[in-house]
């Protein structure tokens, strides 16, 4: 290799490392293997693809330390050594993946193509405690041993940067450690390593806690260290007498569980009484290993009194990374607690490697054992809560997030999508405006349409443009609730608005021509015209011909009008008397000059109340009409029979409630028709009677019925109403 590539330590540290991780698998790895791993790495560092790292790392012994902590933690796999020494020649650009394949095979260039995914993941700046990185990062690995390696991996960085120049580097790595890799570790069971991941963190992030808590811890070494003896010693005659075989030890907690046992317990290293542990470890058959665990149990508890709340039996039921323990926590001397951990040798292989020591007492030792245990422990990985140990091993490999995507802003922060979600839905789910807006997107720094479907690890920047406005059709492509809902909702206001000025063109054209426009004949020439509701028609009327509506509007007026009047004469008209049972009605309308007993009817074509300017129409039948004075049927009527125009008036007296109905158009809100009733039931002078409802994409559309002493009543609720947050508009309708 180069001379100038390694410095005189570095040289003789490498030799060192080499010798040891050739000895660790020397009957996995192949004499060709090794030397065609020498050669490619020589190669690299000659042509300058293998160099140092901008902090001034050698990868080539950072490398070496994964591979031998993979061996020592993990245990020795020739794939996944190979795999750790090349990735980086293969990122560089110096070797390519289907070279990696020809020489090493199809599994480690799985490995190194996971790799080479995961690290480009750093390069997105997003925060690595947000737990859908942590799903990305599993996403890209798609094998768990990359996860593995790259947890190995943090190990052996974070124990080489103490004092390092770069605070930031450090203080960078060091937040990744805590809050991605050691939980990591945890879930894997690897908790030698998850533990001293979470110690250098904290000497990197807080050295002053970490400092005060270690030379306290260091202070009191030696007596804790003869007290560990005081307490082991009988224990150990005890477990002799009873013909036990088994090895006792004691070790002190880590730094980083003493830190967490001071916040939690809101008080200072000297009043922390569990700062050591004992474990008892038995060298016994499978089939008794419980029995003479619970046979430990008993003799330690007859020594020394127990707490029964901190008992932890992980025996019965094993955690879901296969861990198996039992815990007691005893009254030592001097009034001390002391945890003790009982366990047999095979539990504590595998409390120490995780499940890879599970699967070596499993005797599984071919590759498709080790994809089995890969596979299941991914499973392990991706289960939020996990599950017990027997049903993982039972299930098949499944990816739990082969439903989602997640991608990035450009700032780095992350979203977690469902599959098939494209630009347009990414667009909606930062805000409605900008969804509303969106013309497409950079993905990647590449121009993409709205309907492009999104990848895991895509960082995506949105385009917009005032011009832009939600359309109907966007609705076959995107998938999340929240823009479909929004386009419906957009859409729909924009055909509200429009729908406002095609009635404000027609009521314009109307008005040019002098006709009264009736709400009853305008809803027979929307039928007539093929349009369900009066938002579908006012919204198309720009692309109607006006006149063309204007006449069938007239023909539906001559018709109804015919319909409420026979071809008489003035001097053939009587007055028709009221029935006996109507006479007292009378009371309440003053006709002509203060006639009695004459039969009259409320219109119905303008529901007239109590209080409203109205006038008296004698129909063909002799009853008299009563209309609004502004009723457009009336004029009609009065311009073409003029003599049947009676004059009325109310007589001062209110008689029964009157039918009114109220259209009210708002925002859709689970709450505004409880609040909208609220308001009528609090009114002395009306009576809600009917009430339909038509909730439609985010649009509220109300026809209440309502019964009302008169107009003054009317009016105050109409202005109660149009204050019920959410209410756009209230207005009365003619039927």
């Amino acid at each position: 290799m180069e001379e100038g590539y390694f410095n005189i330590e570095e040289k003789s540290l490498v030799v060192e490392q080499c010798k040891k991780l050739i000895g660790s698998v020397k009957d996995l790895i192949s004499l060709s293997d090794i030397n065609n791993v020498h050669s490619i790495i020589k190669n690299g560092v000659l042509q300058d693809y293998y160099h140092r790292d901008k902090y001034g790392i050698n990868p080539t012994t950072r490398n070496l330390s994964t591979a031998l902590l993979v061996t020592e933690y993990i245990g020795p796999d020739r794939n996944m050594v190979i795999a750790i020494l090349l990735y980086n020649l293969c990122k560089s650009g110096f070797i390519s993946i289907g070279k990696i394949n020809d020489l090493f095979g199809a599994d480690v260039e799985k490995m190194v193509s996971g790799l080479i995914k995961v690290s480009e993941l750093y390069q997105k700046q997003a925060a690595v405690e947000d737990e859908n990185f942590r799903n990305l990062l599993i996403t890209f690995a798609q094998d768990i041993r990359v996860i593995i390696i790259m947890i190995v991996d943090r190990l052996g960085i974070m124990r080489i940067i103490n004092h390092h120049p770069n605070e930031k580097f450090v203080y960078d790595i060091s937040k990744e450690a805590r809050y991605l890799y050691a939980p990591l570790a945890h879930r894997l069971g690897l908790y030698t390593i998850k533990s001293e991941l979470e110690d250098l963190s904290l000497k990197y992030m807080n050295r002053t806690i970490y400092t005060q808590i270690a030379h306290k811890l260091n202070a009191t070494k030696t007596d804790r260290e003869q007290y560990i003896d005081n307490f082991i010693k009988p224990v150990k005659l005890a477990l002799e007498k009873a013909g036990l075989k088994f090895e006792i030890k004691g070790r002190t907690k880590s730094i980083n569980s003493i830190w967490h046992k001071m916040q939690v317990q809101n008080t200072d290293i000297d009043h922390i009484y569990d700062l050591f542990a004992i474990r008892i470890i038995l060298d016994t058959p499978v089939e008794r290993e419980k029995a003479d665990c619970w046979v430990v149990y008993s003799i330690v508890t007859d020594m020394y009194t127990a707490n029964p709340a901190r008992l932890k039996d992980w025996l019965t039921i094993p955690k879901s990374n296969g861990y198996e323990s039992l815990h007691i926590t005893v009254n030592g001397p001097g009034e001390r607690w002391v945890e003790v951990q009982i366990r047999s040798r095979r539990m504590d292989e595998i409390a120490e490697s995780g499940l890879a020591a599970h699967w070596r007492y499993k005797g599984i030792k071919s590759e498709k054992g080790l994809d089995e245990w890969m596979n299941n422990v991914r499973d392990l990985l991706e289960t939020e809560n996990g599950t017990e140990l027997i049903e993982m091993m039972s299930r098949v490999k499944m990816d739990l997030y082969n439903k989602e995507v997640f991608v990035f802003t450009p700032k780095g922060d992350l979203f977690k999508l469902p599959m098939g979600a494209t630009i347009l839905d990414f667009a909606f789910q930062i805000h409605s405006r900008i969804g509303c807006t969106c013309t497409g997107g950079k993905v990647d720094g590449k121009n993409q349409k709205i309907n492009y479907k999104l990848k895991s690890g895509d960082t995506i920047e949105i385009l917009t443009s005032n011009q832009q406005s939600p359309k109907l059709d966007w609705l076959n492509f995107v998938v999340t609730s929240k823009a479909r809902n929004k386009i419906k909702q957009a859409v729909n206001e924009m055909r509200f608005k429009a729908a406002e000025l095609g009635k404000e063109l027609i009521q314009r054209r109307f008005k040019n021509r002098k006709i009264e426009i009736d709400e009853a004949i305008m809803m027979k020439v929307f039928k007539k015209l093929g349009f369900k509701t009066a938002t579908d028609f006012f919204d198309e009327v720009e692309n109607l011909d006006i006149n063309n509506i204007i006449d069938t509007y007239l023909s539906f007026e001559k018709k109804d009008v015919e319909s409420q009047i026979a071809p008489v004469t003035a001097k053939n008209f009587v007055l028709q008397q009221a029935p006996e049972k109507e006479s007292d009605s009378s009371e309440v309308l003053v006709i002509g000059e203060n006639l009695k007993g004459i039969n009259y009817k409320l219109s119905k074509c303008c529901n007239p109340i109590y209080g409203d300017d109205i006038a008296g129409f004698v129909a063909s039948d002799g009853a008299i009409k009563i209309h609004r004075s502004n009723c457009g049927n009336l004029k009609h009527l009065i311009q073409k029979y003029p003599y049947r125009k009676i004059d009325v008036a109310w007589s001062g007296k209110v008689g029964s409630q009157y039918a009114v109905t109220l259209r009210i158009v708002g925002q859709d809100d689970i709450s505004i028709v409880t609040n909208i009733t609220s308001v009528i039931s609090k009114e002395e002078n009306a009576t809600l009677r009917n009430i339909s409802i038509d909730s439609n994409d985010g649009l509220f559309q109300g026809i209440l019925v309502l019964g009302i002493n008169d107009r003054n009543s009317l009016n105050e609720i109409i202005k109660k109403i149009k204050n019920v947050k959410g209410v756009k508009d209230v207005q009365r309708s003619d039927n």
